[in-house]
Parts: structure tokens; C-alpha cells; sequence
């Protein structure tokens, strides 16, 4: 923060306190005071008491009061004198000076402007006037990865992706909220989609090796443009969430690869039963016991053959025939038939997703 904003704080408050202030940084150098002259000047005694607390503390003839807009104090001012009327003017000073500073980040930090940005918090009309007004490069490609993990909610996380990507003027990891991570990354245009999921298993595998968490892994479609980035926020949830219901043994989820899922999560639930409602005329779905539903699925893997699906099976194949013709007679469909297996393969993931009833974002 540029420290012209608090000398004039300070220049002004020296008007109406009379006395000699100004602010200290972590190291103990004045980088504001009143007297123009002692700015650069380093305290010759320790400062760590003054920002290990937070109330007004008196040494070596001051009175000084820390603050910060951070999770630990940055700054600190001191006023002359070791009276009460010392500690309410440091007092107001600080409060003064902590909210020019967080104005000052909120306007002028880049971290904060992108999570405005894909949270939509900020107008479309404003975006690229913000940006602009930060010297922020708007029109290279990026994409969202969106890290999830549930079982640890601690700042930790944060510091192992941040970690990862050190480069602040490129990559922006944000804090959504207590289980989910943001990591805007800049890449060419033209990368290949299976080095995304590379990078997104890189940070998977350091992630759960600092936490012993497996993490998940929502991965947004790239986009050129800053207003863009709000979409593939969304995309990188909308991934998580398809996965957590058709794809659960996978922790890394491309929007790009969901197919079906993604159109069948889109529906709604009561569309969804009147399909199921038309399908299954004959019998219920689930009239159809967890062996059948196995084979089914050892079917459909196996590309609706026979032979390989009963090889794979340990059964005869004539006992697949008979369990295939079984299915046809409670439910009307035949697997043999193409027509048939992509309907009741769609009936499936539709029954899952219903079971699932994932939240919407």
C-alpha cells in the first residue's frame, strides 16, 4: 500500500491532536509521521510487543496501537505521550487508518477483483473498467479449477495450493468458502485438455499428501476474457457436483468430458420421473435386484456383447441370455437391442441422479 495515503491521515491528525504521531511497519521504520524528517528512521528497540497485542501500549515515551486489515497486525501507530489522551488518539488514528487501508485493498487488489468477479459481485459493465483501472491483462485464456476439500476447513489448504502457484501477477488461488478453493490459471489457447487434468492431479496428489485428504477437482472450460471467468467458475462447480453423483470413484472432473450427465443434471426432477414413469410401464426399475443391475452394467461395459460380457461374467453364456431375457420381461426393454440399451442406460443415470437429488448452483 502506497504510504502516501497515510501521511495524509497522519498530516491531518496532527492538526487536530497536537502532537507528534505517526506509523510503524513490522521491521520498527517510521514510514509516516507527522515530522517529515523521521520518516525512514528505525526504532532502536524491539516492536514485536506492540504487534503481539492488540490494545494501546506505552514505551520508551509513545504510545503505540497496531492494526492490519490481515489475519496478524502490518502496522502500528504511535502517538507522543504516555497518557490516556495518547491512547485514544493512537486509538482513533488506528481505526482511521485501517479502513483507508482495507478501502485501498478492496479498490486496488487484483486477488479480490478476480473473486468479485467470478462470484458475480461486480456489474458486467464495470469489469472491464476495473480492470483496466488495475493494469490487469483481460484478454489472455484462463481457466477454473475448483478444489474441494470437505473434510479439512483450516487455511492450510490455501497455503499448499498458494504454494503451487507463487506467481500472483498470473495465477489467483481464491477462498470461496470453508471446503471449496478457486485457482484462476493463465494458460495458452491452445493446451491440451489432458494437461489440465495433469495439472489438476498434481495439485490433487501435493494437496493430499501435505492434509492426507483426497481432495476433488472441478475443472471449468477455458475461456479469453475476464467476464468469461464466472462461467467456468460455474462450469468447475456444476463438474464437482456431476461427478459426486455419476462418476464417484474419479476426484478429477472436466466440465468438457461430463456428456450425458451433464444434460440430465440440467433437468428437472420432475421431467426426470415422467421419463422414468414412461420407460419402466411394465415393471419398476427397482424390482430389479443388485445381481441383475451388476450384469447390466457388466453388459453395457462390454459394449452389449454377449460372449466377452459372459467371459468376463465366470458365466455361461447361455445363463446371460437367460438373465438378459429376464430383464425384457420385467421391463420391456431388450439390451440386445441398440435403441433399447441407450434407454435404459439413460433410465439408469437418470434414477441415480434422482437418488442423488444434488444441490443446484
Amino acid at each position: 500500500m502506497s504510504n502516501r495515503l497515510f501521511q495524509g491521515i497522519i498530516h491531518q491528525m496532527r492538526e487536530a491532536v497536537g502532537r507528534t504521531l505517526g506509523v510503524i511497519d513490522e521491521s520498527g521504520t517510521i514510514i509516516s509521521c507527522s515530522e517529515l524528517g523521521r520518516i525512514g528512521e528505525v526504532l532502536s528497540f524491539s516492536v514485536e510487543p506492540i504487534f503481539s497485542q492488540n490494545e494501546p501500549i506505552c514505551t520508551n515515551g509513545y504510545t503505540f496501537c497496531s492494526f492490519g486489515t490481515h489475519s496478524s497486525a502490518e502496522y502500528a501507530v504511535f502517538v507522543d505521550g504516555t497518557d490516556e489522551p495518547a491512547s485514544k488518539y493512537a486509538q482513533i488514528c488506528c481505526v482511521s487508518l485501517n479502513s483507508i487501508e482495507q478501502f485501498h485493498d478492496e479498490r486496488y487488489d487484483k486477488g479480490n477483483f478476480i473473486k468479485n468477479v467470478i462470484l458475480d459481485n461486480i456489474l458486467p459493465g464495470d469489469v472491464y473498467l476495473k480492470a483496466r483501472e488495475l493494469r490487469f491483462n483481460s484478454e489472455v485464456s484462463r481457466v477454473v479449477l475448483l478444489i474441494r476439500v470437505e473434510q479439512i476447513n483450516d487455511a492450510s489448504v490455501y497455503d499448499a495450493v498458494q504454494n503451487l502457484f507463487p506467481d500472483k501477477t498470473k495465477d489467483f488461488v481464491i477462498n470461496v468458502n470453508e471446503s471449496d478453493i478457486a485457482l484462476i490459471k493463465e494458460v495458452r489457447p491452445d493446451i491440451d485438455p489432458t494437461d489440465l487434468e495433469k495439472l489438476a492431479r498434481s495439485i490433487a496428489d501435493s494437496v493430499s499428501n501435505d492434509m492426507y485428504s483426497q481432495p476433488l477437482v472441478g475443472i471449468g472450460t477455458i475461456v479469453t476474457g475476464i467476464q468469461d471467468l464466472a462461467s467456468s467458475f460455474k462450469e468447475a462447480q456444476v463438474a464437482l457436483e456431476v461427478g459426486k453423483v455419476f462418476d464417484t470413484e474419479k476426484n478429477i472432473v472436466s466440465y468438457d468430458n461430463l456428456g450425458i450427465a451433464r444434460l440430465i443434471y440440467q433437468l428437472p426432477t420432475t421431467l426426470c420421473d415422467m421419463f422414468l414413469r414412461e420407460v419402466f410401464k411394465r415393471g419398476s426399475i427397482d424390482t430389479l435386484d443388485s445381481e441383475t443391475l451388476f450384469t447390466i452394467q457388466k453388459f453395457f461395459e462390454n459394449n452389449l456383447n454377449v460372449s466377452e460380457t459372459s467371459r468376463k461374467l465366470f458365466v455361461h453364456r447361455n445363463t446371460l441370455v437367460y438373465r438378459l431375457e429376464k430383464i425384457k420381461k420385467i421391463t420391456g426393454l431388450d439390451l440386445r437391442e441398440f435403441d433399447d440399451a441407450i434407454v435404459f442406460k439413460v433410465a439408469l443415470m437418470v434414477k441415480k441422479y434422482l437418488d442423488a437429488r444434488p444441490i443446484k448452483y
